[in-house]
């Protein structure tokens, strides 16, 4: 959530930062205001209420003592309890209101972001050179059926559209390029978590995913004394719950998490010739990492993720470039993100491969996760999350770009080991 302060003092900032990133929220901003004034003034009045009601009590003893009649104090008791009650019923309506606009706010993009959507990105830098054949190659759904590597048409028989399963060598492919990720994040000082692949409201909530996003997952079906559960669509939903409600000492700082799970996508399944395959789909593999860190090691922690991410790249021997997204291009609950795009032969442009994000304290707000500081502060600490990499694109751009004239694929000399072989041929 946005800092309810900060919007106060800045109102006029908080609107035009928000339409960077294409949500006009001058109503929602100037109603939140009203209700937190509201909210302010019954807090106020139930505290005086509840004050002249004790006073009113003291005085009971006292006038039964004195013989006097304290009829009058009870119907006055009763009159200042009811008032309390309902002023209290009003605050509780005006928070109710009041956290749900709060909830439904974007975070607030960087002020160094240009507004605007993917026509304003900005390419920072480019790695290596365009991939270059002496033969006409494949594309990656031929390549990948030749070889046996997917099953297209039985993952469509199992699942529907947008599914797929890894076969022989396939499966050994997928395999050594997420063992490739976990080892070299460990070696980087990650810690390795394995979260529950369902996850309940409050994940989404803490993420930023919900309530607005809510019905871009899958919910799963439950009895109705049952807590209802989602299927994550992402590790970092996990991830950046793993310390909600808690408070963190300056010396824990930062946490380094990776996970590796399988994202359910709702949305997938286009039917654009140029994403056939794998590139998009209800389910696919991932290697995740988030970072918890002090709010002034927070653009320090932004660059180490992108490095990582970049440097699982370049390992790999892809060309790719690094691109800082504008405004409206971020999602929602991230004040800033680079994407890292590489290159699939058969596909124009380039295909994100990891997005690197800072989402500052926006989340940690949600999830009231804090910090204290050893001269005893306590405030709200922040989050970070990169994927690390996400095997869908990978994997059809390594074998387009590593494909041979015979039809071969030669393995990057990083997943040799994992994969047992330095070349997979037809059988």
């Amino acid at each position: 959530m946005i800092d309810i302060k900060y919007m106060k003092e800045n109102p006029e900032e908080v609107i035009a930062r928000l339409r960077q990133k294409g949500r006009d929220a001058e109503e929602e901003v100037h109603r939140i205001l009203e209700l937190d004034a509201i909210r302010r003034t019954l807090i106020a009045e139930t505290e005086s209420l509840k004050a002249e009601q004790n006073r009113e009590s003291k005085l009971v003893p006292q006038y039964k003592k004195e013989g006097k009649d304290v009829q009058a104090l009870f119907a006055r008791m009763k009159e200042l309890g009811e008032k309390s009650k309902e002023s209290d019923e009003k605050r509780k309506e005006t928070e109710t209101e009041l956290q749900s606009l709060l909830l439904s706010l974007p975070n607030l993009p960087d002020r160094d972001l240009l507004a605007g959507g993917k026509e304003n990105n900005q390419p920072l830098r480019y790695f290596g050179e365009p991939h270059k054949f002496d033969f006409e190659p494949k594309n990656h759904v031929d390549l990948c059926t030749d070889l046996g590597l997917i099953d297209y048409k039985r993952g469509v028989k199992l699942s529907g559209s947008g599914f797929w399963i890894y076969r022989g060598m396939g499966a050994r492919l997928e395999w050594a390029l997420l063992n490739y990720f976990i080892e070299t994040h460990l070696g980087n000082g990650y810690e390795l978590v394995l979260v529950p692949h369902m996850l309940g409201y409050e994940c989404g909530l803490v993420s930023g995913q919900f309530p607005k996003f809510r019905d871009e997952v899958y919910w799963l079906e439950t009895a109705e004394d049952e807590r209802r559960r989602f299927m994550l669509p992402t590790a970092e939903t996990a991830l950046v719950s793993l310390h909600r409600d808690e408070i963190l000492s300056e010396e824990e700082l930062p946490r380094k998490y990776i996970s590796y799970t399988p994202c359910f996508r709702r949305e997938a399944g286009s039917y654009r010739t140029d994403e056939r395959g794998m590139v998009r789909g209800h389910q696919f593999n991932k290697v995740e990492m988030v970072q918890y860190t002090l709010p002034e090691k927070s653009d320090e922690a932004f660059e180490e993720l992108v490095t990582h991410a970049e440097n699982l790249v370049k390992g790999l021997g892809f060309h790719f470039r690094t691109v800082k997204l504008a405004a409206e291009d971020c999602s929602a609950s991230m004040a800033r993100t680079y994407d890292i795009e590489i290159q699939i032969p058969s596909m124009q442009g380039y295909k994100e491969v990891s997005s690197v994000s800072n989402a500052r304290d926006y989340q940690a707000r949600r999830g009231m996760m804090r910090v204290k500081r050893s001269d005893g502060r306590i405030e709200y600490l922040h989050t970070l999350n990169g994927s690390g990499l996400a095997t869908s694109r990978i994997l059809p751009a390594l074998v387009e770009q590593n494909q041979n004239a015979d039809g071969s694929v030669t393995v990057p000399e990083v997943l040799r080991k994992y994969v047992g072989c330095d070349v997979i041929r037809k059988d």
